[in-house]
């Protein structure tokens, strides 16, 4: 499995990335000046660098026009994937602009429908989608989850060994029933028979 690691312009306090043989590091727009401060060299700089403020140079760089029908982010993916990855892990892509969260948002369901990997890494937090199926954890997991409907219905959702469990519930994406489940120390899983969930986990109250 080929992972691309994305950087973009959101918040970001660290920068975990463990790049491997076949692996690429793709900065989006302004996440350059995050990787830029880690200490990082990506492999590929694309966006409009409406946010970077500059045009960076080299055979390295895809600049996109401003007006377009995707994200930076977006075009990132599409990046990633014609070099064969499939596996993302994005960091920056929440905090600052609620508008690029959502986007973000909905580019992990977009990942989730071509049953691609993926993570959205944000300060103590991630978010994942998952479409018809499941995301394990394992027991030294710890601090908050929740759970949250994208489909108008979410059918079949199991929540098992956190501290509340749900067994073939029904979620709907108007009411918040899935927010602050926690962590126990066991492991447990989330689970959908019919629908995309969004799951954010791992962050502190």
């Amino acid at each position: 499995m080929s992972v691309c690691y994305i950087v973009g312009a959101g918040e970001c306090d660290s920068l975990p990335i463990e790049k491997k043989c076949g692996d690429i590091v793709i900065a989006a727009d302004g996440g350059l000046k995050h990787l830029e401060k880690f200490g990082v060299t990506p492999d590929i700089i694309i966006g409009d660098f409406d946010s970077l403020g500059l045009i960076p140079e080299g055979d390295r760089v895809i600049r996109l026009k401003p007006e377009k029908d995707v994200t930076d982010m977006f075009a990132a993916v599409e990046v990633g994937m014609e070099y064969g990855c499939d596996s993302f892990e994005i960091f920056g892509s929440m905090g600052g602009r609620i508008d690029h969260s959502l986007a973000n948002i909905q580019l992990a369901v977009s990942l989730a429908e071509k049953r691609m990997a993926h993570v959205l890494r944000g300060n103590g937090f991630n978010v994942v989608a998952v479409k018809n199926g499941g995301i394990p954890f394992f027991s030294d997991m710890k601090g908050y989850v929740s759970v949250f409907s994208h489909s108008d219905v979410c059918k079949g959702v199991r929540i098992k060994g956190l501290k509340y469990e749900l067994e073939n519930a029904e979620l709907t994406n108007n009411f918040a029933l899935g927010v602050s489940n926690e962590f126990i120390g066991k492991d447990s899983s989330i689970s959908v028979e019919n629908g995309t969930l969004v799951i954010v986990y791992g962050y502190s109250l």
